[in-house]
């Protein structure tokens, strides 16, 4: 996901895609750890979303 897409949703979809990452950020690093993934740059983009959704969050709350 893009920044200018994150900006782009409301603090409520935000939060529920926040959570739905998470969960799926979670499931894939268990899957790598007993069988490696095909592609493992997988989890670089995974947790880099996770971050750039929670910054925004974080940003909507100190404003």
């Amino acid at each position: 996901m893009k920044q200018s897409e994150i900006k782009e949703l409301s603090t409520a979809d935000l939060n529920e895609k926040l959570g739905a990452l998470q969960k799926n950020y979670t499931d894939l690093k268990m899957a790598h750890a007993i069988t490696p993934l095909e592609n493992p740059l997988q989890l670089r983009g995974l947790r880099r979303t996770v971050a750039r959704i929670a910054t925004e969050l974080t940003k909507r709350e100190l404003q």
